[in-house]
């Protein structure tokens, strides 16, 4: 494989034999790539394989979970190259990102990294116009100008050292179409994690974001972002985002309530009681 750009890639996995390929593939001119499987059992390690032994600068680690963001981060400590790039199975880069590449690792020593735009494909529409995407986040770091915050159970991110710009053109395409009733578990999922992150480090009860944050999130995606343009599928996809805030916030509040009112049936002890009262 010809590798072109002094940039390491790197990706943790779990039975991705599915999506993993597509993402490899848009990966060709990097110099390193770095994969983190965490014990599949499906076809991605063969797969792997198949691409180093046709050359592709993969290097491949076998590590226990240890979270979203221990697992990436060690991944990201195993990357050689000056810039680093997180990139997950089930995305790829567009063409216009391809592009872009050799400008952002180009920067000046003023900039430690780049946040990208991410394109989701939508189950009756395919990928989201290049204008329509989600919120921009930091993937292109400079190797040892970022860290991630391991107290972070879902959504974790990089926490960088210096100036980060958005990049100007480019997205990453997600791929993984998984229907209603898969999506719905997964939005109660890391509903889960978020929550329990929050109140882990004191969160109280917000009030104010459960009844206010839903619809906001909702108008956020839907208008702000350009998810209007995409009909149905898009109401579709901001209103699953609303659901993701209403779980989160809902578990936070109940959490809390149970540590102050735990959950006791009132008026069972009342008849209980009672009942023991007219035992001769």
């Amino acid at each position: 494989m010809e590798s072109t750009l002094p940039l390491s890639a790197f990706i943790i996995c779990l039975n991705e034999e599915d999506y993993l390929g597509n993402c490899i593939d848009s990966l060709r001119g990097c110099r390193d790539i770095v994969i983190v499987d965490s014990g599949s059992t499906d076809g991605t390690l063969a797969l792997i394989q198949s691409y180093i032994d046709r050359g592709w600068p993969i290097r491949l680690f076998s590590e226990k979970w240890r979270g979203y963001a221990g697992q990436k981060q060690f991944a990201l400590d195993l990357c050689r190259e000056d810039w680093c790039f997180n990139i997950d199975a089930d995305e790829r880069f567009d063409d216009a990102l391809r592009a872009a590449l050799p400008a952002l690792l180009a920067a000046d020593d003023s900039v430690v990294g780049w946040r990208i735009a991410r394109r989701p494909y939508l189950i009756g529409y395919g990928y989201t116009p290049a204008h329509v995407h989600e919120r921009r986040n930091l993937r292109l770091i400079r190797r040892g100008r970022g860290r991630y915050d391991l107290s972070q159970r879902v959504h974790e991110g990089i926490r960088p050292d210096g100036h980060v710009k958005a990049a100007p053109s480019g997205s990453l395409l997600h791929f993984r179409p998984i229907i209603m009733d898969q999506q719905i578990l997964k939005e109660n999922n890391y509903s889960t994690l978020k929550a329990d992150q929050l109140v882990a480090a004191g969160q109280g009860p917000r009030r104010f974001r459960l009844i206010f944050n839903p619809p906001m999130f909702f108008l956020r995606l839907y208008l702000r972002n350009g998810l209007w343009r995409c009909g149905f599928t898009g109401f579709i996809e901001a209103m699953t985002g609303a659901v993701y805030s209403f779980l989160t916030e809902a578990k936070i509040y109940q959490r809390n309530a149970l540590r102050t009112r735990p959950s006791v049936d009132d008026v069972d002890r009342g008849a209980k009681s009672g009942r023991a009262e007219q035992q001769p």
